[in-house]
């Protein structure tokens, strides 16, 4: 068995990165006069999506997030996975019983 194919045997499936919670950016920018949701993935260059309403942007954006992540599988690609967190969650305070 070549090195290509063994790396090939252990590449998670397309299902696995579809499943990724890739950053959710939002904003609203203005173009020609006219107000437009702006929704993107910044860890998946150039997976964007506008829109005039929010969820109609981030329907927008789903189908462009799978059809890059498909594209991106079919060629072999390397296919960007979110960072770890920067920081390990804080644990809560509570108010201390009485």
């Amino acid at each position: 068995m070549s090195v290509r194919a063994d790396k090939a045997d252990r590449r998670p499936d397309l299902a696995y990165y579809e499943a990724v919670p890739y950053l959710l950016v939002m904003e609203s920018v203005e173009r020609k006069g006219e107000w437009l949701r702006r929704a993107e993935h910044p860890e998946l260059p150039g997976c964007v999506a506008e829109a005039h309403s929010a969820l109609e942007a981030l329907d927008k954006l789903e189908q462009e997030r799978l059809r890059m992540l498909r594209q991106l599988w079919d060629r072999g690609a390397s296919i960007p996975v979110p960072r770890p967190p920067l920081l390990a969650p804080r644990p809560s305070r509570s108010p201390p019983a009485t």
